[in-house]
């Protein structure tokens, strides 16, 4: 039996989100299975990084893929708005869906497959140019993108060239049956 006791000084939790936040994801999204979920590097000295840089509303790690993990981050008064554009989408993801067109598509899978274990969190939008050119300085080969904002309209929307639509998907469900 092993115990662990410790003190985490000043938690970032899911719930902390605001409307009008930006929302960050490091690294790329989707495609994990492909053998990324067993050569992960996670990302703690990066994480430490972002809490002692800025004021980061609310964190948590994609392992349930963003459409289910994100929803963690909202309350039943937020929402979020993803443009769609800005999702960055593993190669294996893509490579996978033009060699398999009749499977998910890349944004499909940047959505809903699991185990990315990259890191999902908002901050005030007058923080995020800031910590957009001090992550690009302090950690220039793991990418940082802004996909979106919080909103004050529950759910969460995609946006594309063509509108705004709802995602009505989830992300992986591990008591799914086969």
């Amino acid at each position: 039996s092993v115990s662990l006791l410790g003190k985490v000084k000043n938690p970032i939790m899911r719930s902390g989100s605001k409307t009008g936040d930006a929302i960050f994801v490091t690294g790329e999204l989707g495609g994990s299975l492909f053998e990324h979920h067993l050569s992960f590097t996670p990302r703690i000295t990066e994480s430490r990084w972002l809490t002692n840089f800025c004021n980061i509303h609310a964190m948590i790690d994609l392992s349930d893929g963003l459409a289910s993990d994100l929803r963690h981050l909202l309350t039943t008064h937020t929402g979020a708005e993803i443009l769609t554009c800005t999702l960055p989408i593993r190669r294996t993801a893509r490579e996978h869906a033009e060699i398999n067109p009749s499977s998910k598509t890349a944004l499909l899978a940047a959505l809903t497959d699991g185990e990315d274990y990259e890191l999902l969190f908002t901050v005030s939008p007058k923080d995020a140019v800031a910590v957009l050119d001090a992550w690009n300085k302090q950690f220039p080969d793991t990418s940082l993108k802004c996909i979106g904002k919080i909103t004050d309209q529950p759910g969460i929307h995609l946006r594309d060239e063509n509108g705004t639509k709802p995602l009505a998907l989830h992300g992986y469900d591990h008591l799914q049956k086969s």
